[in-house]
């Protein structure tokens, strides 16, 4: 079934291993959370606990805690404990959660599916529910990237796809985004989490992943925009050149991504080797701005360079969208056109 076949890691991430992981120095979360996941995929795991805790939150706790004990909890943890099928990655965007997720996934034996929240909803929208089980049962991992906990239909959905799987003895990791410099909100996005898959919650491990996003280190100011002669000349060269370029309007995408299933927005970019977009303006209607969050991850996902006339792509999100629930989302879409029109992404 083709939706089956295509639950692999993104072209950008279909080499990552645990090895070419890179953990920043200066953020020892990186490279424990590293080690956790190579000894987790390999079935290491029989220690106590040892989970970074603090905040607002503590899973699992019974009982107040001494200063040993609560010391104990902030160690780093290096094994998932025997009994948890799960680990959720909680960190912000840029830190590499993705590229551990696929890490993982390669490294793991036999069947198993990496694939986003949005992949996995639409699967059991086009097989049913019993008919998403049967497709998956029985794999060894199950990777699931992008957890989203603004839908509470699908979040519960995934909740009970995540049980019956696990009863099968399949194990998954999860990951989701939390902006960086938002105090405290990676450690609310990690306890929602935890209550949002409620009965599943204590068989997973969060764990945690500081640090800076490393899409921005070498990337100043705003996405880069073009004249509209650079625009042309910039695209008569590429087709010149035998590359296949799309040549849009910003209206004219926002209308077609309208008619299409964010899960086929994978299929709108393939083949495409530079996305040109006309005149890009300033949002102000948060279903078209979703649609194009969900686009544009897609479009980072196959490594697409981007160029673009109108104003820079990370400055459209307007009408107070970045105060308000999706925030974490728009944050990683501004991180993401950057790095597309910035000729970071090799073309």
């Amino acid at each position: 079934m083709e939706l089956v076949a295509t639950l692999t890691p993104p072209p950008q991430f279909a080499t990552a291993t645990f090895d070419s992981y890179k953990p920043d120095p200066a953020h020892s979360s990186q490279s424990e959370a590293r080690q956790l996941l190579r000894n987790f995929v390999a079935g290491v795991g029989s220690q106590p606990l040892q989970e970074k805790r603090g905040g607002f939150f503590g899973f699992g706790r019974k009982k107040k805690q001494g200063v040993a004990e609560e010391a104990a909890q902030l160690a780093p943890a290096v094994t998932v404990p025997a009994g948890k099928m799960g680990v959720y990655l909680d960190g912000g965007f840029g830190v590499g959660k993705t590229h551990l997720l696929a890490a993982a996934w390669h490294a793991q034996a036999g069947r198993k599916y990496f694939g986003t929240f949005i992949e996995y909803t639409a699967l059991v929208g086009a097989l049913g529910y019993d008919g998403a089980v049967k497709v998956l049962s029985g794999a060894k991992l199950i990777c699931i990237d992008e957890f989203e906990l603004d839908d509470p239909g699908d979040t519960m959905l995934m909740t009970r796809l995540i049980k019956d799987l696990t009863a099968t003895g399949s194990k998954f990791i999860a990951t989701s985004n939390t902006p960086p410099n938002a105090l405290g909100e990676g450690r609310f996005a990690a306890s929602d989490f935890m209550r949002e898959i409620q009965s599943m919650s204590e068989k997973f491990v969060t764990v945690r992943i500081d640090g800076e996003d490393y899409r921005q280190r070498n990337i100043e100011g705003e996405a880069v925009v073009l004249s509209s002669q650079q625009y042309t000349e910039k695209l008569a060269r590429d087709s010149a050149a035998g590359k296949f370029v799309t040549d849009d309007s910003f209206v004219d995408l926002l209308n077609h991504l309208r008619h299409v299933h964010p899960s086929s927005y994978a299929a709108l970019v393939s083949g495409i080797d530079r996305i040109g977009l006309r005149d890009t303006f300033e949002l102000t209607d948060q279903s078209a701005a979703l649609r194009f969050v969900a686009f544009i991850d897609r479009v980072y996902d196959a490594q697409i360079p981007m160029q673009a006339t109108g104003i820079p792509l990370n400055t459209i999100f307007g009408g107070g969208m970045l105060d308000g629930g999706y925030r974490k989302k728009y944050l990683r879409c501004m991180s993401r056109v950057n790095a597309l029109c910035s000729g970071e992404i090799a073309d």
